[in-house]
Parts: C-alpha cells; structure tokens; sequence
C-alpha cells in the first residue's frame, strides 16, 4: 500500500499524551545507561535531537551533565518542561523549539549531539536527513561525537490493520487501549503507523487517532552519509552495552566524530 511521504514531524503534537505511556511498555530505560555513560565522557557540552518528553534528556540531567534538548513539537515539550521542573534540574536542562535540520545554534558550539531511538528516520526525505547531519557537523566541535541510534530494517516488519497492540491503565483514572494498523510504501522505505488510542475514563470514552511515518535507513547507507557530511564512523554497535553489531541486530548504534 502506497504510503504519503507526509513531513516527519506531523502526528507528534497528538502523540505527545501518550508518548510515556507507550515507551513504558516497551522500550522502557533500556537504552538510558548508555546515554548516561556517552555524556559522562564528553567534554563539554550536549545537544539532544528530538528529546521529546525528556525520557532520555532527564536521567541524563539527573546524573551531572549539563544538556540541551531540541524539539520541533510544543506538546512534547511542554510535558518536558514539567518533568524537568518535577526533578528540580531548570539549571542543568535547557529546551529549545525548533528544527534538527536547521539547528539555531552557534557553529561548534557542542562535544557531543545525542540522537536517540530513531529520531533521524522521522525525516521522510533523503534531503531533509542530509540537510540534518550537516547541521549536526557545522555545531559539533572538531573532534565532537555524534550518537545515532536506528530502529532496525522496519520494512521487514509485517503490514496489518486495526491490531490491538498494547492496553493498560494511563494515570489513576484512564485506561488506554491502542489498535494500530501498519502501511509501508517498500521502493521509499516508508512505514506508516496509524494509531488509534481509545481512553476510557469514568464512564466515558474518547478516540485519539493521528499517524506517524519513518523512513528505514540501513547502516551502510548512514555510515556513507556521514562520511560525507564531514564524519568519521568510530564504531557500530548491536546492542547498548558496546556490542558488535550485524544486521539481525535488535538495535543499530553508530558513533562517529567530527573530522
């Protein structure tokens, strides 16, 4: 089934309310350490890309480093903004709105860029990622890291309609039930999730629907567009503890440095 290359960032602002509730149930903190143990060894100062609702940004703060998130969403950043409040870290955390392809930052002005869970395959089109990664280059110090993690070959997965892939109480007086349907446009490397959350609260229930579309982009392909945007590829990793990495991988990690 065709898919339309939508912006990338379209479906995010809906997203927002139920972003935590659904990476609670599956991606949990399992990749949190390893971006705990890439900030404590750089030097000076991060940027996260597309840090969302703070789940990466947080426990990084929360460990002594001193970070910058960005994000082009309102409503993800807005719930940013209270949890850093919640875990008193104003001082440490700074959020910013805006677009990872034009990054509205100084040039070098950072040791290491954080791209966690596949925020890079949120840009549909070849040009907007490469417009991304040169961005990323020209505010990287000489010698700065970029961390890109990928959601590994999403065309392999299985198209299928109307699903009931999660359900679960949200807060104290919500139960959430998500049906999602998958659409894939293979010769773009598009997969589209239309999302369905249905929230039952005290009687009453309410649809959520909206959909978000990412592009598969392979390991070879991102290690070539990073060599060209001015990047040496450092390693390649298969798991968040430093695995070697193939493509039956669960997890696609490159770290690079900025020539």
């Amino acid at each position: 089934m065709a898919v339309r290359a939508r912006d990338g960032w379209a479906g995010w602002d809906d997203y927002a309310a139920f972003y935590d509730w659904e990476n609670a149930q599956t991606v949990q903190r399992r990749d949190v350490r390893f971006w705990q143990r890439l900030a404590a060894a750089a030097d000076g100062r991060i940027l996260e890309l597309g840090c969302g609702t703070g789940r990466i940004l947080v426990p990084v703060a929360k460990s002594g480093v001193g970070l910058v998130g960005i994000d082009r969403s309102a409503s993800m950043l807005t719930r940013a903004r209270r949890r850093i409040a919640r875990a008193r870290l104003d001082a440490t955390a700074r959020l910013v709105r805006g677009d990872i392809r034009v990054l509205p930052f100084p040039g070098r002005a950072f040791n290491l860029v954080m791209a966690p869970y596949g925020i890079l395959q949120s840009l549909v089109r070849p040009s907007d990622l490469t417009a991304a990664l040169e961005s990323i280059a020209r505010v990287l110090a000489k010698g700065g890291r970029v961390g890109i993690d990928l959601v590994p070959d999403l065309p392999r997965w299985s198209e299928y309609r109307d699903r009931k892939t999660l359900s679960g109480p949200m807060g104290r007086d919500a139960r959430v039930t998500l049906v999602e349907s998958v659409r894939q446009d293979r010769p773009r490397r598009l997969t589209t999730f239309d999302q369905r959350y249905v929230i039952e609260r005290g009687g009453r229930r309410h649809v959520s629907c909206f959909s978000l579309t990412f592009r598969t982009v392979s390991v070879p392909r991102m290690s070539s567009l990073l060599e060209r945007a001015g990047f040496r590829v450092d390693a390649v990793l298969g798991d968040y503890q430093g695995g070697p990495w193939d493509e039956r991988a669960d997890v696609w990690v490159i770290l690079a440095s900025r020539r």
